[in-house]
């Protein structure tokens, strides 16, 4: 349980809704900022506006999966009101608050370091990533068959990249009948994709691999489906990327030769963000629980 935790969730989208119902029901005492058009009251939260929050008295500060921008604003879709997150406000904090954010930037990174707070980004870390990549698989499986007109089952299909997201990936598209192909750079991830039953190769060999694909499914957040990789594929091959913005793609060579590319980022957010927000809350509070609850006690 969290109570006597004091805890601040400002800004966000959906999955913050359920990352404020689990912190709510394990007894946490919640200050809701940017959250003043949402209808729904949890227990035992109260919504402030950013300059009524009372910093001295925080334990911990959930920021959304995009942390604040360059400028230091936090991003909402439940409020008007311009939140900015600055590092006067930081070091008003007790010494032990830790700040939650998916992700960060510069200017994150440089006024959690100047206030001396530790800074956790949810989306670095191993379990966080795992859990997301089960929404994630539903969520490619979606837009293969969304983006094809044949069925998974018995089609060619190129996973590149064997991290936590191709892994599943890989897994799962095999599981429903597809004939799956995994690149990958290193020995031990060749051994791995031949250990899970799938045909391996380096992926400096990939143009010559996506020459029968359907479709091609990169996790690698780097730049490997370029255009001379892409001038191999048939003209009815779907490209799904899962990296980060920018993608892995050259989408404007895959434009132009009629073949179509979808970047498609942050997808346990988009087509599960109440299994999205869920992960995050579970991770959020049991890291609360070892490293602030043990404390007070």
């Amino acid at each position: 349980m969290l109570t006597d935790l004091h805890i601040a969730v400002i800004g966000g989208d959906a999955r913050q809704l359920e990352v404020i119902r689990r912190l709510s029901e394990m007894d946490a005492k919640l200050s809701l900022v940017g959250f003043e058009q949402l209808d729904h009251v949890f227990s035992g939260s109260s919504k402030k506006g950013i300059n009524e929050l009372e910093f001295s008295e925080l334990d911990s500060i959930v920021l959304p999966v995009k942390g604040a921008n360059l400028s230091g604003e936090v991003e909402t879709i439940f409020s008007n009101e311009k939140i900015i997150l600055t590092e006067e406000m930081l070091k008003q904090t007790p010494d032990h608050c830790i700040i939650f954010s998916g992700i960060s930037n510069q200017y994150l990174d440089a006024i959690c370091k100047e206030a001396n707070r530790k800074l956790i980004k949810l989306f670095e870390r191993n379990d966080v990533a795992i859990y997301n990549s089960i929404p994630t698989v539903e969520g490619t499986i979606m837009m293969a068959i969304q983006h094809t007109d044949i069925t998974i089952h018995g089609s060619n299909v190129v996973v590149i990249g064997l991290g936590r997201v191709g892994m599943s990936v890989a897994r799962a598209f095999a599981c429903l009948g597809a004939k799956v192909k995994v690149g990958a750079r290193k020995l031990e991830d060749i051994a791995r994709i031949t250990e899970m039953g799938l045909y391996p190769f380096f992926t400096d060999d990939l143009m010559k691999e996506v020459s029968d694909a359907d479709i091609v499914i990169n996790t690698v957040p780097a730049f490997v489906v370029t255009a001379a990789v892409i001038s191999k594929m048939p003209l009815h091959t779907v490209i799904i990327d899962l990296a980060s913005k920018p993608g892995g793609t050259d989408f404007r060579y895959a434009e132009k030769r009629g073949i179509k590319a979808l970047l498609a980022p942050s997808l346990p957010g988009i087509v599960a963000p109440k299994t999205a927000g869920s992960i995050v809350a579970k991770v959020i509070s049991q890291i609360l629980i070892e490293e602030l609850k043990q404390g007070k006690e």
